[in-house]
């Protein structure tokens, strides 16, 4: 629970984060119109990711539009599955600090998106179709039926006739970017060919050029159990993509149809269908499955697509920011036979590690409270004494507030007696002998229901831990540094003068000494004679010295039974005392060890999130910010003064919070340092300057444990190139064509980007670029490589076993005649 409600808080955080980061972002601009075409029902969870990531970071994002080639009775409403899946999938990939990784945020990416820049084309039913002939029966059926290429042609022109309202946001209206993204194994994508052509010709209406990509995603792992068929249909999918692509590509269909039902021929080649086709797994080239691997295919998807249509910024530009050229990649993946290649891509991005940070300020704050809480009080054992009223004073004054006063005895020497005997029969008998003569048992009775009896309600009243329960729920007891940390030690019980409770037990070991003491005095006052006692003895007036002894029986013999019952009633509260004592020890310990077990948990949560991280980079994020957290909390205090986080207006009463549960301390934790802690100003720095202070750059050279900034940097550079491996797994990691280009997005000025720009700068076998924002959140890294084929996937080769399996049992996996593809490779 306490866990849950940790990482729950430091995610929201972190989302905040990246929100207001991204939103301080000065965003990039495409200078054409840009359009995505989804065809497929398992391309569904790509939708919200790639348009959230355009919308975030471009700034005429606004205009872009999308379309959803779905089956007939898709429902918008479906994506929420698939979307939240991928949500949560990048949810668990943090940044720098939690590992270099894809930076993607997918949260409320369609929510946000206007429902009219995303348009649904309907394609023919996949539910319920034989997997033997669900590819076929697709083909056919579209083909059979023109009302799905009508509405098809009425949704794109709808769509182009929209995009005239965006004409403000780009620089020219002459050319549209079309990225058609496919799952290989996704039945639909048999009509790739149609809806291409068909998308290109009715766009091509509206502008110049239209420049076509085509995005083909290879799910790996979630081939559990159809892996085969799964397998077979892909690499169908492949074999026409072959063909698609191949040089002397030509293909003609009626695919326009006018609003009166007439069809019109569309024609196209001899030539590759797609100018380029990126291949992306969720494997990547070194055959690991990313957590985010899917996931990091979709923000690919984007960066690529701003790569190709960034909009160029004035002026003269470096080498480095000299930008992507879409024809010298193509040339560079285009083999020696002259064969065009297949790309593929990979990405990485760093941002400031918001939920690792998060963790470590809600420790650390925790831990601050305790060490204050726990700080060693200024109060000796005797004021201790006193601030527990158990000094002898206290004590003394309040067991006398316990009995009726002393003087209230006299009254009894009105007392009935049972006769009234000469001073000559009293004379000879000791004193109890002569009390029992005069009054029997009448004095006793007296004594005890007057003064024995009442001491003894008062005392049964008596509440300790009542009477201390403002040391108990007060957020700083009594007095300001007085909690229930100091008081568990102050009632431990140990032999030493700190100890209360040893303090007490000394008392109350002198209370029984004094007690048996005055008890033998007055067993010796009962049984000395009267004629030796000190009384006025009257000549010849034997009443007036009957009553004169009668005085002298209660003055000093109840006066001594007074005092002997004051020593026995402050005994007996010294006892209650002992007992409440113990109780505060237990409680107080309990909450001791409350607030270690939860100061633990933070502990752990933290470690545990940092932990994730590249262990260079994120080690000093503990050490960072328990300086940040300390100078912040005290920038509070000097404003409001010293304990000022145990004020209301703070974490309130603790002792309340901790009987109500560790999650009500930790929820009223988590307020405090969203509110107060994580919004002060050293939380608001960018990311690079955030890595350089946490780096501890400044430190003393002596210091090993410190990163220098070049060997931080050079830490960073390599993880990011490490992370952004090429998302897709080939038979030779190493291809006799590999083309390689990379690229950073960020800013270019910032001294993270100068090394990197200037890294490796006279041994490097790529082409290294920037994209140049002017942006506080993070850095990424974009990795393009190029010039394999389609035979070189390892999808390919195993996949090939059982799409020739399959083929031999009779599945029909195409729509056309497998003798119109090229032959397998």
């Amino acid at each position: 629970m306490i866990r849950s409600l940790a990482m729950r808080y430091a995610a929201e955080y972190a989302a905040r984060e990246d929100r207001l980061q991204d939103q301080g972002d000065r965003r990039t601009s495409i200078h054409y119109p840009a359009l995505f075409l989804f065809v497929g029902e398992k391309t569904a969870p790509a939708i919200r990711p790639v348009l959230g990531s355009c919308r975030r970071k471009w700034d005429n994002a606004g205009g872009v539009l999308a379309v959803h080639a779905a089956p007939e009775g898709w429902k918008a409403a479906s994506f929420g599955g698939p979307e939240d899946e991928a949500s949560s999938g990048a949810a668990g990939k943090e940044a720098f600090g939690g590992a270099v990784a894809g930076a993607h945020d997918q949260g409320g990416a369609s929510a946000d998106w206007p429902a009219e820049c995303l348009r649904t084309m309907i394609l023919p039913r996949t539910e319920g179709r034989d997997p033997r002939t669900v590819r076929r029966d697709l083909f056919r059926e579209f083909h059979g039926e023109q009302r799905y290429l009508a509405e098809m042609n009425t949704a794109l022109r709808r769509l182009t006739d929209g995009m005239a309202d965006y004409g403000r946001l780009y620089s020219s209206f002459d050319v549209i970017h079309l990225s058609v993204i496919t799952r290989v194994d996704d039945p639909l994508n048999v009509l790739l060919p149609e809806i291409t052509l068909l998308a290109r010709v009715v766009l091509g209406q509206s502008f110049k050029s239209v420049q076509t990509d085509l995005f083909a995603l290879i799910s790996e792992r979630d081939q559990a159990e159809s892996f085969g068929l799964s397998s077979s249909a892909g690499m169908a999918f492949l074999r026409e993509l072959e063909g698609m692509q191949s040089p002397d590509y030509a293909y003609t269909a009626p695919l326009l149809v006018t609003e009166d039902g007439l069809s019109i021929p569309v024609s196209h080649g001899p030539s590759p269908l797609f100018d380029l086709v990126y291949v992306l797994s969720d494997k990547n080239e070194r055959g690991t499955s990313p957590a985010g691997g899917m996931e990091d295919n979709y923000e690919i998807i984007s960066h690529i697509s701003l790569l190709k249509n960034v909009m160029r910024p004035s002026g003269s530009l470096s080498p480095d920011q000299a930008g992507y050229n879409n024809m010298a990649f193509k040339s560079g993946i285009r083999g020696s036979t002259g064969r065009q290649g297949y790309a593929s891509a990979g990405f990485s991005g760093v941002k400031r590690p918001n939920r690792q940070i998060a963790l470590a300020v809600l420790y650390h704050t925790f831990r601050r409270i305790r060490e204050e809480m726990s700080r060693e009080s200024r109060l000796g054992p005797r004021e201790r004494l006193e601030l527990l009223a158990l000094s002898q004073g206290s004590l003394r004054e309040r067991v006398r507030g316990l009995l009726p006063d002393k003087e209230d005895i006299l009254e009894m020497t009105g007392l009935m007696s049972h006769g009234r005997p000469s001073y000559h029969e009293l004379k000879r008998l000791s004193l109890r002998e002569a009390e029992e003569l005069i009054f029997g048992g009448g004095g006793e009775a007296y004594f005890r229901s007057n003064f024995a009896s009442p001491a003894a309600k008062r005392l049964e009243a008596a509440d300790p831990l009542r009477e201390w329960a403002p040391l108990l729920t007060a957020p700083h007891g009594a007095q300001p540094d007085i909690t229930f940390f100091q008081l568990a030690d102050w009632t431990a019980d140990r032999d030493d003068a700190g100890s209360v409770l040893h303090g007490l037990r000394q008392h109350m070991a002198g209370l029984r000494a004094a007690i048996a003491s005055s008890r033998e005095e007055l067993e010796r006052l009962y049984e000395e004679n009267v004629d030796r006692l000190p009384f006025s003895r009257v000549p010849l007036m034997d009443k007036r010295t009957v009553r004169n002894f009668i005085h002298y029986l209660f003055a000093e013999g109840y006066g001594a039974r007074y005092e002997l019952l004051l020593l026995e009633s402050e005994l007996a509260l010294c006892a209650r005392l002992e007992a409440g004592l113990e109780s505060l020890h237990s409680a107080s310990v309990k909450r001791v060890r409350v607030m270690e077990r939860l100061e633990e948990e933070l502990k752990a949560a933290a470690l545990d999130s940092i932990g994730q991280a590249e262990g260079d980079i994120g080690r000093n994020i503990m050490e960072y910010y328990r300086a940040v957290t300390d100078e912040v909390i005290g920038e509070i205090e000097a404003r409001r003064g010293p304990g000022a986080l145990m004020g209301e207006r703070y974490m309130g009463s603790l002792p309340d919070l901790l009987d109500q549960g560790l999650d009500k301390v930790l929820e009223r934790l988590i307020v405090v340092c969203g509110r107060e802690i994580l919004t002060a100003e050293p939380f608001a720095l960018s990311f690079e300057e955030e890595l350089l202070r946490r780096a501890n750059v400044a430190a003393a050279y002596d210091n090993r444990e410190v990163l220098s900034k070049e060997e931080l940097f050079r830490r960073l550079y390599r993880s990011l190139e490490e992370e952004a491996a090429i998302h897709v797994r080939l038979f030779e990691y190493t291809q006799e064509h590999r083309h390689e280009e990379k690229y950073f997005f960020g800013d270019s000025g910032s001294e993270f980007l100068r090394y990197a720009l200037s890294a490796d700068e006279t041994t490097r076998v790529y082409r290294l670029g920037c994209v140049h924002e002017r942006r506080r959140s993070g850095v990424e890294k974009l990795n393009l490589m190029g010039g394999f084929h389609l035979e070189d996937l390892l999808y390919y080769r195993n996949g090939r076993i059982y799409y020739e399996t399959y083929a031999k049992n009779g599945y029909e996996l195409h729509g056309v005649d497998e003798e119109s593809l090229p032959a397998l490779r």
